[in-house]
């Protein structure tokens, strides 16, 4: 069972999308959980979780740590197919919540009565996809635990 989810090719196009996706996501996770790079952080975060999108607290807890902790362990190629899906999951529900409303595009020209668009969440589910299929690429630690090196793409 564990070769089967963590079992991955030495395929650095994986690599490249893993760490670009946990990196990104990361990020967002940063500002919700300790209020980096501009967020709100923890506790004003799951305030808004609850208040405007009727989010439970506990739910809303699970979502900023997989995007902080969840995406560091996948920019590290851990339980890359296991984090993954909770990226695409993430992203599912960022759609439906709260970016459905304002069409497929950003927000290009930052005009600030219109939100974004779920273009970018729809990239970002795509990359999910490919990571839950191949793995966790190239210089993984899910490689290494495996020991798969004679596996080839």
């Amino acid at each position: 069972m564990w070769r089967k989810l963590l079992g991955t090719p030495h395929d650095v196009a994986i690599f490249v999308i893993r760490v670009a996706l946990g990196g990104m996501i990361w990020a967002h996770g940063a500002q919700k959980f300790l209020g980096w790079f501009g967020g709100h952080g923890w506790i004003d975060t799951l305030r808004f979780f609850e208040h405007s999108l009727h989010i439970p607290a506990p739910l809303g807890a699970v979502a900023i740590l997989t995007e902080f902790f969840g995406m560091a362990a996948l920019v590290l190629g851990l339980l890359g197919r296991v984090f993954a899906a909770g990226a695409a999951t993430i992203m599912v529900v960022a759609v439906l919540t709260i970016h459905h409303r304002f069409g497929f595009y950003m927000n290009w020209y930052t005009d600030p009565g219109r939100g974004e668009g779920f273009e970018l969440h729809f990239l970002a589910m795509a990359m999910a996809v490919a990571i839950m299929i191949r793995g966790s690429g190239a210089w993984s630690i899910d490689r290494l635990l495996v020991r798969n090196r004679t596996q080839r793409p």
